[in-house]
C-alpha cells in the first residue's frame, strides 16, 4: 500500500506554474507537456467505447452487377469467365419500430366456474409501455448527449410517429437512477478500500443556479455526485471522505487573498 501511495504521489503528472497561470485552478490551465497523448487523435478526451448496443441489428447483402455484353463492340459476354470483382459499399441506416402484442386467454373453469386469465410477461405490467431499447435510447440522448427534452420528443416522433410526454421521458431517467443505487453502493465500497483516491469538484448550472459536481476516483473507477454546496456540507452528504482512511489527492487550489483598504470591512 505504501509503494502504491508513493507512486501515485511522485509520478503524478503536473503542469508547471508560471506568472501566467499561477493564480488559476488546474481545470483552467493549459495542457502541459506531461499530459498523456491520445493515439490516433489530437483531440481531448478518452478513447470512445466502440461496443454496439444489444438491440442493434446489422443486415448485410451483396448484389452482383453482371457483364452481359461488351460496351465497345457489343459482343455477347454471357459465357465469358470473370477475371475479378470490383466492390463498392454503401452504408445506410433505417429506423425500425417494433410493436409486440401479447394476447392473454380468458377462460371459465367448468368445475368451479372461476375466471382464469393467462399471465403476461414481467416486462409488460400494464396495457401499454415502452421497451428497454427505447428507454436506453432516450436516456442516452438526455444524459450522455445532453439533448433538450423538447428535441428528444420531436426526434422520437419523427422516428416512431408517437409523442412521449416529458414526464415519461424523465421517468425513464428516474428509474435508471433507482436501478443504479446498488451499483453506486458497491462502487463506494471499492473506493473506501483503495490506498489513495483523487477528489475534485467542478461547477455545474442547474435551473440557472450554480451547483457542484463532486468527483471521487481511484484507478478505473469514478463516482460523481451533484450537490448545491462545494465544501463541508457536500462532503458530509456524500459521506466518502469522512469514512476514508487512505491518502486523498486534491488540487488544493486556494483563492488569492482579498486586500481591502483601511477602514473598509
Amino acid at each position: 500500500m505504501i509503494l502504491e501511495l508513493m507512486l501515485s504521489i511522485f509520478l503524478e503528472r503536473s503542469t508547471k506554474k508560471d506568472s501566467n497561470n499561477s493564480s488559476k485552478p488546474s481545470s483552467q490551465t493549459e495542457k502541459g507537456e506531461s499530459a498523456l497523448p491520445h493515439q490516433g487523435s489530437k483531440s481531448k478526451g478518452k478513447k470512445e467505447n466502440n461496443a454496439l448496443a444489444g438491440n442493434t441489428r446489422i443486415r448485410e447483402q451483396v448484389a452482383l452487377s453482371e457483364v452481359r455484353a461488351c460496351e465497345i463492340c457489343g459482343e455477347d459476354l454471357t459465357d465469358t469467365p470473370c477475371l475479378h470483382h470490383e466492390r463498392r459499399t454503401k452504408i445506410d441506416i433505417v429506423f425500425e419500430k417494433v410493436v409486440e402484442h401479447v394476447d392473454a386467454e380468458v377462460k371459465t373453469c367448468p368445475v368451479c366456474e372461476a375466471t382464469v386469465k393467462g399471465r403476461f410477461p414481467a416486462d409488460i405490467p400494464g396495457p401499454l409501455q415502452y421497451g428497454a431499447g427505447l428507454k436506453a435510447f432516450v436516456v442516452n440522448l438526455l444524459v450522455s448527449q445532453m439533448v433538450a427534452l423538447n428535441r428528444v420528443q420531436k426526434l422520437i416522433k419523427s422516428m416512431m410517429g408517437i409523442v412521449i410526454s416529458e414526464a415519461s421521458l424523465l421517468k425513464f431517467v428516474l428509474r435508471l437512477y433507482q436501478a443504479l443505487e446498488s451499483c453506486e453502493l458497491r462502487a463506494t465500497e471499492q473506493l473506501l478500500k483503495a490506498p489513495a483516491i483523487n477528489v475534485d469538484e467542478t461547477s455545474f448550472r442547474v435551473d440557472k443556479k450554480n451547483h457542484w459536481i463532486h468527483v471521487y476516483s481511484a484507478g478505473d473507477l469514478t463516482l460523481k455526485f451533484l450537490h448545491r454546496r462545494r465544501g463541508t456540507e457536500a462532503i458530509e452528504a456524500t459521506n466518502i471522505i469522512p469514512r476514508y482512511g487512505g491518502a486523498i489527492i486534491h488540487a488544493c487550489w486556494h483563492h488569492p487573498p482579498v486586500i481591502t483598504a483601511p477602514g473598509i470591512s
